[in-house]
């Protein structure tokens, strides 16, 4: 194997099924089972447990779209590795508040799939999770989202941030919990 990057090692844990007539490779891990409609031929290896994304397409293609291969053949390997990991760990996104006053509160009576957002407006805001998503509050300014697709994960804990940005001059709203705001200095009398 000259070209390590287009290979994949596939942990013990997780099984695959790979189709190529179908075009489709399906993997089953101890959480999940995620399946992937592909573009690209794979050459799977049983004895050492790797998978090798080729550049063979599996129908005729332009002369324009040759020369997308090469990418197409990187986003391949990334989305194979991205299923990997969604079906053998559960991925969350921390979401912290900053601000007096700013709390995530979750309803009881919606089986937990409805949070009360209290961000200093006027009016509190509800968000409603989806029910392949879980969320838990350990404290009133902490809300933790988790599931198995990491586009789902990132892109509710993103809609959320949305809701109150962290302003730059005080950092006050909600901030992912790796996040850090440099702070801008305020007018000077």
């Amino acid at each position: 194997m000259k070209n390590k990057d287009n290979t994949i090692k596939i942990p013990n844990d997780i099984s695959l099924i790979y189709c190529n007539k179908k075009k489709i490779i399906i993997f089953s891990g101890p959480i999940n089972r995620k399946s992937l409609k592909l573009k690209l031929k794979l050459i799977i290896l049983n004895s050492k447990n790797l998978i090798k994304v080729s550049l063979l397409t599996f129908s005729e293609i332009s002369n324009a779209e040759k020369k997308k291969l090469k990418s197409l053949q990187k986003t391949t390997v990334a989305l194979l590795k991205q299923l990997i990991i969604e079906t053998s760990i559960t991925l969350y996104q921390k979401l912290k508040l900053v601000g007096i006053g700013y709390k995530f509160i979750t309803l009881e009576n919606f089986k937990n799939q409805l949070i009360m957002l209290k961000l200093g407006f006027s009016h509190f805001i509800y968000f409603k999770i989806p029910k392949e998503i879980k969320f838990f509050c350990k404290k009133q300014t902490q809300l933790f989202i988790a599931g198995n697709s990491y586009q789902k994960v990132t892109q509710i804990a993103n809609f959320i941030r949305t809701i109150k940005k962290p302003e730059p001059y005080k950092g006050k709203g909600i901030l992912l919990a790796s996040e850090t705001i440099n702070l801008k200095k305020g007018k000077k009398i």
